[in-house]
């Protein structure tokens, strides 16, 4: 005889449990402060972009050069304090979500950055743009969808036995002296010449950066809501002045990036870097895609995939004079093609001659056209 959960010919559902629907809560809460996070943070590119024009019109000594006049500018500090918000809501974001759901959210702000650049640094947006704008939203959606809804760390305590983990350990220190190499030897000789060398030193110490953040959450979350008092320990203390020397490092070199290099080879680039970089040391530390299936690895990674590409057209074309007429005239006729580009031969060639001819001197009774 059936059990009275299983009368009739389709068996209940069983309820989700309360762990089940907290956890469920605390992933669109940390989804809703990634996506704010994203528009503050995209903005603040661009406010402090201008800041920094503004001085160097004015004949400040610019930033790439040591100089820290931005100091003194209020748009300057105006974009700072939207990164910050921006920064706040990014690290509340991972005290409720994962790392590799909130980090590659971030992309958003690449198309906050496009469309801002474009309305007032009247830098281009074309038609492979704004493809990149669509095809970014996509990925960030596949993202969302694939990424892990479990919670990876419960108390501070467990977090501790992560920090000692030898692979995690090894990671840090490949950061620090990779980030120590390229600040006193390669950024002085090439970091005006080539755009990666110091978003690389920026992103490295910010996948750090983030792993910090993801931490004093957690022990902030905790404390808050009465579960443990974790700022009775030495680790939280420590945690924010980590976090503190690193942002202030990644501010440094990232003005400097911005001052040297144009905001759209900027903002790509760090995305990508910076978001490969966290993703790894994620997957050190806390380990979030073990409990994942492999359809929700392979579609997280290519939401990922998805976003690079749209980064890339987004920011990679934005010189090209591309719009959807150009997309119209090449579906036309052959025959129409075929005819406008034979009119548009016989008109440089009709150029051509005339450079070798030099100026026409006026003749009566001649048509120059027409010969």
């Amino acid at each position: 005889m059936p059990s009275p959960k299983q009368a009739g010919p389709f068996p209940q559902q069983v309820p989700p449990s309360i762990d089940e629907l907290y956890l469920e809560r605390d992933f669109y809460i940390g989804l809703g402060l990634a996506l704010s996070s994203s528009i503050f943070i995209g903005s603040s590119f661009i406010i402090k972009k201008i800041g920094l024009l503004r001085l160097s019109r004015v004949g400040s000594v610019r930033a790439s050069a040591g100089g820290f006049g931005y100091l003194r500018d209020w748009i300057w500090w105006a974009g700072l304090i939207c990164m910050g918000v921006g920064e706040a809501a990014n690290f509340a974001a991972y005290a409720f979500a994962p790392a590799s759901l909130v980090t590659p959210l971030g992309a958003l702000s690449v198309i906050v950055a496009a469309v801002m650049a474009s309305k007032f640094l009247k830098e281009r947006l074309n038609l492979l743009g704004k493809l990149g704008c669509f095809l970014c939203i996509v990925g960030s959606t596949i993202i969302v969808i694939h990424s892990p809804k479990e919670g990876e760390v419960e108390d501070l305590n467990l977090l501790i036995d992560m920090l000692q983990d030898p692979t995690f350990i090894t990671y840090v220190v490949l950061i620090l002296a990779l980030s120590l190499f390229i600040g006193c030897c390669i950024g002085p000789r090439y970091g005006h010449k080539h755009v990666a060398v110091y978003i690389l030193l920026c992103s490295a110490i910010g996948s750090l950066t983030v792993m910090s953040c993801k931490a004093l959450g957690l022990a902030l979350r905790d404390t808050l809501s009465g579960k443990s008092n974790d700022f009775g320990m030495w680790l939280p203390y420590f945690l924010i002045i980590v976090t503190v020397v690193f942002v202030g490092i990644q501010v440094n070199y990232l003005n400097k990036a911005l001052d040297i290099f144009n905001t759209s080879i900027v903002t790509p680039i760090y995305y990508v870097i910076f978001t490969t970089l966290v993703i790894t040391a994620s997957a050190i530390l806390f380990k979030e895609w073990r409990h994942m299936r492999p359809e929700d690895i392979i579609g997280d990674l290519c939401g990922f995939f998805v976003v690079i590409v749209a980064v890339i057209l987004l920011n990679a074309f934005r010189e090209m004079d591309i719009s959807l007429s150009d997309v119209k005239g090449i579906m036309r006729p052959k025959r129409e093609l075929l005819h406008s580009s034979h009119k548009g031969a016989q008109y440089e060639d009709y150029l051509n001659d005339s450079e070798e001819r030099g100026p026409l001197k006026p003749q009566y009774g001649t048509n120059y056209l027409n010969a």
